[in-house]
């Protein structure tokens, strides 16, 4: 079982930066693949960015490629998500998942065991 928690969501203004993090716990998270996803109102939620079990391979949205930069810390369970050039597009729900195995990076939300609860980001124009 894993637990995940989300954090450093917030309001920012467009042109902005945030950076969120996504604390778990157990002793396995290495063992783990990780990924962002964000769902906006009214909207499915989608693929943000993955990270692989050791940080070796990473993948983004077509949306966000340049601008946002998914980490991991494996010895604070931890996986990061910094977000630059920020735009009212980007405001949604930001969830951190979880993917147990040591394969590579992925971007279906049904490859992933567990999630954590969110974290709102709004962008103001």
């Amino acid at each position: 079982q894993v637990q995940l928690v989300e954090s450093g969501g917030g309001l920012v203004q467009a042109g902005g930066s945030l950076r969120l993090s996504c604390a778990a716990s157990g002793r396995t998270f290495s063992s783990y693949a990780m990924g962002w996803f964000r769902q906006a109102p009214g909207k499915e939620r989608e693929f943000v960015a993955a990270i692989s079990w050791n940080g070796g391979t990473t993948a983004y949205a077509d949306s966000v490629k340049g601008r946002f930069t998914i980490s991991r810390d494996n010895a604070k369970n931890t996986v990061y998500l910094q977000m630059n050039s920020l735009n009212h597009a980007d405001t949604a729900v930001y969830y951190c998942a979880a993917g147990w195995g040591y394969g590579g990076i992925r971007r279906e939300r049904s490859t992933y065991d567990y999630w954590g609860q969110g974290t709102q980001v709004t962008v103001s124009s």
